[in-house]
């Protein structure tokens, strides 16, 4: 293996672990947005459990977060809770940084 090789195949999983951490960290992001969600709707333990596992799962219907941002801002929306898109994506920006944290202390 010539020295190229090997440091094509060093930026090649650098890029795999990257993007691992990003998959990662999103997931915990939606997690912790759909507890804080939870938090205004005023669910009980079991059923804000509940609802997080949904709020992550909704990330899974279409590219990027405008599938979580519309779920959440439709659910608080329902229950008569006033929240702009602009401030779940500001919720969402200051939760990722968490979750990176969280997921690069291994938690």
């Amino acid at each position: 293996m010539t020295t190229f090789d090997r440091r094509e195949e060093g930026f090649e999983q650098k890029f795999a672990h990257d993007e691992e951490l990003k998959f990662k960290a999103e997931a915990r992001r939606n997690s912790l947005l759909g507890l804080w969600v939870a938090g205004q709707l005023g669910l009980s333990s079991d059923a804000a459990t509940s609802y997080t596992k949904e709020v992550v799962a909704a990330d899974f219907q279409e590219a990027g977060d405008h599938d979580v941002v519309h779920k959440v801002t439709a659910d608080l929306a329902a229950k008569g809770i006033a929240v702009s898109e602009q401030q779940i994506r500001a919720k969402m920006d200051e939760l990722m940084a968490l979750a990176v944290a969280q997921v690069k202390a291994g938690k």
